[in-house]
């Protein structure tokens, strides 16, 4: 299973940072809703929707609004985008904290779980784009820098709970994540913010409010596994897909992004971290 997910990380991880770095927005945006919208796919079967049309409706459903914010444009709808982001993930704390909720299936269970899959991926492919679109360089850095850093915090997690891993996080929804999981993941995204805060801005003041904004965004980042592990839980499924090896579905991957990347947006943009001092 390692060696899976180290060969197909060695894959993945270039094409994503060649094209995080050299698409224009445009591509890049039609690209990440090609990607979610897999998500949003292996989303409907994890409601679960019994039918590949309803299945099928959900996702163009999703894809129609991508394509409507796009048309009026993100500029304009990017903050109620992110209250409604951010107003998920308050409501998605509060789930995990009650598993028990959504069991069993009901009709209300399954329209409140299509409702929270549009509302967990509109608002990061939102986030995503816009921040990829800001500036002359400074935004598929950021992106980068996020995206690096959800990374290093799942890698973290995973490392630092197989090896000193003994205080379950949330035994009900994901026994075998832990604690010192946590720590570890913090930890390593915490140095690499530090670092490349740094580097990209060579300001001291700068570089510390870019770690609170990404410690903040990676604590939500650990909301999203966990939702998605609840999700599946709740579905009978061990992953959400196999398109990846090693790794299971697109959800699988992305999971923590979806909920990072709206908190991270909101942060940069409150704490003016658009502007650094290099750029």
């Amino acid at each position: 299973m390692l060696k899976a997910r180290l060969i197909s990380a060695a894959i993945l991880v270039p094409l994503v940072v060649y094209g995080v770095l050299n698409l224009s927005t445009e591509i890049f945006s039609l690209l990440l809703g090609g990607v979610l919208l897999a998500g949003a796919w292996e989303w409907s079967r994890l409601v679960p929707l019994q039918s590949l049309s309803a299945r099928f409706a959900y996702t163009a459903v999703i894809a129609g609004l991508m394509g409507l914010c796009w048309q009026l444009g993100l500029a304009q709808l990017i903050s109620p985008l992110l209250l409604a982001g951010v107003a998920w993930w308050l409501v998605a704390l509060f789930w995990l904290s009650r598993p028990q909720l959504g069991i069993p299936t009901s009709l209300l269970s399954v329209n409140l779980k299509m409702l929270a899959g549009m509302l967990v991926i509109l608002p990061a492919w939102a986030a995503l784009t816009s921040l990829h679109a800001h500036g002359s360089g400074g935004g598929p850095k950021l992106v980068l820098m996020l995206l690096v850093m959800v990374w290093l915090a799942d890698s973290g997690a995973y490392f630092a709970g197989r090896q000193w891993g003994r205080t379950r996080l949330a035994p009900v929804v994901s026994p075998g994540k832990t604690w010192e999981g946590v720590y570890g993941g913090l930890l390593a995204s915490l140095v690499f913010a530090g670092i490349a805060g740094g580097l990209y801005s060579g300001s001291l003041k700068w570089t510390l409010t870019f770690m609170l904004v990404s410690v903040t965004a990676v604590l939500f980042s650990v909301a999203g596994d966990l939702l998605e592990s609840l999700m599946k839980r709740q579905s009978g499924i061990k992953d959400s897909g196999s398109i990846i090896p090693g790794h299971g579905g697109i959800l699988d991957r992305v999971d923590s992004m979806l909920a990072a990347a709206p908190m991270f947006l909101i942060g940069v943009r409150w704490l003016g971290l658009y502007c650094c001092p290099r750029c």
